[in-house]
Order: structure tokens, then sequence, then C-alpha cells
């Protein structure tokens, strides 16, 4: 493994994506994209390297969320995401329209798709990662993916 100087560097725009699509809140996304990377140097001999390293920081990101809204006990919204800058490919089929008019209907779609959209566009990450933090296969990500894009072309056609 490389030296989590350079694992920083590389990934922690990714987790920080990743977590600002669940917690909606740039600050508490940088104070899990801290932690994560506090966690990972402390457990670094837990990681067995059967996936890739952002996904490893991606599933310690998740169970972190997943403590703080055990805290909070509440969830908070994702009206800030649009500020996020996306630079995948699938944001081309998007650019026509308003950032925050798009995240408005993705967000009406139901879970996982909208996870699976968020992750996509705003977390910048691969199918195969989405699969492996969703616990499926790259295929049902792709799939996913795909029909979630295409309700919200039909829900943009009647606009």
């Amino acid at each position: 493994m490389d030296s989590m100087e350079q694992i920083y560097l590389e990934h922690a725009r990714t987790v920080y994506g990743f977590l600002l699509t669940r917690t909606g809140n740039p600050d508490l996304a940088e104070e899990l994209t801290q932690e994560t990377f506090y966690q990972a140097v402390k457990h670094v001999d837990r990681y067995e390297g059967k996936s890739s390293v952002s996904t490893w920081l991606c599933g310690i990101a998740k169970n972190l969320w997943y403590g703080y809204l055990k805290k909070q006990k509440n969830q908070a919204s994702l009206s800030e995401a649009e500020e996020i800058p996306v630079d995948s490919a699938e944001t081309e089929l998007f650019r026509g329209w308003e950032n925050l008019q798009v995240l408005r209907m993705i967000h009406r779609l139901e879970d996982p798709m909208r996870e699976v959209i968020y992750l996509r566009l705003i977390g910048n990450l691969s199918f195969a990662q989405i699969g492996e933090i969703m616990e499926r296969s790259e295929n049902w990500a792709r799939v996913t993916y795909y029909r979630g894009k295409e309700k919200v072309m039909k829900e943009a056609e009647k606009l």
C-alpha cells in the first residue's frame, strides 16, 4: 500500500464527494472525511487488499456516516450538493439544465436509484466502486444508473 499521504492525495476528493452526497453538508462531509482517514491510519492493518483503496475508504466513510446518524437521529438535506464540481462524462447529459433543477429531479427518485446517481455524478465513482459500496454487482450499478437517468430525462422532457 502507498504512504497514507499519497493515499490521501489520491482519494480525499472521492471520499469527500461520497460523504457530501450523503450528508448534504460540506462542513460535515469535510469533518467525516478527515475522520475517515484518521480511522484508515489507525486500522490500516485491517485492509486486506480485496477491494480498491477508494472502496475501502468509502466503506469506512459509510460506517462513520451511519454512526453520526445514530447519534444525531436526523438526516441532513442535500440542498448544497449542486455546489460540488463534477468531472464525469455522464454530466454532459445534464449540463443543459440548471444544476438545482436536475438535483431536484434526482432527489425525487427512490433509493437505491437516487444514491447510485449521486455516487456516480457527484461522487465521481466508477460503477465497480458503486457496486462494491452498495454490496451489489458492477452490472447492477450500471443498470440502476441507466434506469434512473432515463427517469430523469423523461421528467425533464415534461418541462
